[in-house]
């Protein structure tokens, strides 16, 4: 019995060692993303809270807060943005919401993070799964001759339609659990769009409000 997965594995034919590679990777970097969006989502919300609040109350913490938390993402937003307006002065509500809006696209990509190597494995596994059932097809009917059908030829058919199935299922199942897994992440990131946007609306309303008259007309 313990050596059934080595067997399976052997089965799926040539096409059973990238999808193996695949498989690998999908697991990895799926454990990645989770450790990372676990982080964003279980620290992040208190740390801009905690922000927001000092902004009105204690503005000389709101950097050091920001600095010691520059792994999380709106940190990183609120620390280019602010760190701009603390070196120029009189920038308008306007120019605050570029500022924000041109960091906010800078962490894009970071949130993105190796979607596209999960759409690759989604789209190539169940092509690789389907190569290795055509090559198993092949390799079935070539032990085939007519009038000579012997012990070597049912091994010969046998292990082609087996590894024309397996190699089927390894793909699908592969597949299926990367699919899984970037369905999750993309929830993740579109949620975490959403928190970006209302963090962001707060803090220019905030900027707004600390801008004297005077600053405001001359903005």
């Amino acid at each position: 019995m313990a050596t059934e997965p080595t067997n399976f594995f052997a089965a799926g034919g040539i096409v059973a060692y990238p999808l193996l590679v695949f498989s690998i990777l999908t697991v990895a970097l799926s454990v990645e993303r989770i450790i990372f969006w676990f982080r964003v989502y279980s620290i992040q919300p208190k740390v801009i809270r905690r922000v927001l609040i000092d902004y009105q109350e204690n503005p000389g913490q709101v950097m050091k807060t920001l600095t010691s938390h520059r792994d999380l993402p709106v940190c990183r937003i609120f620390t280019r943005a602010l760190g701009f307006s603390y070196n120029h002065e009189h920038l308008s509500p306007t120019q605050m919401h570029t500022i924000l809006e041109s960091a906010a696209q800078a962490e894009l990509p970071i949130l993105r993070r190796f979607s596209t190597v999960f759409t690759t494995v989604i789209a190539v596994s169940p092509l690789l799964g389907l190569l290795g059932t055509v090559l198993g097809l092949m390799r079935a009917f070539s032990s085939l001759s007519l009038g000579n059908f012997d012990g070597t030829q049912v091994a010969g058919v046998t292990g082609g339609v087996s590894e024309a199935l397996v190699s089927t299922v390894m793909g699908l199942v592969v597949a299926i659990v990367a699919l899984l897994f970037a369905n999750l992440f993309r929830s993740f990131y579109r949620r975490q769009l959403a928190f970006i946007q209302e963090s962001l609306g707060q803090l220019e309303v905030l900027y707004s409000e600390r801008l004297t008259p005077g600053e405001l007309h001359h903005v």
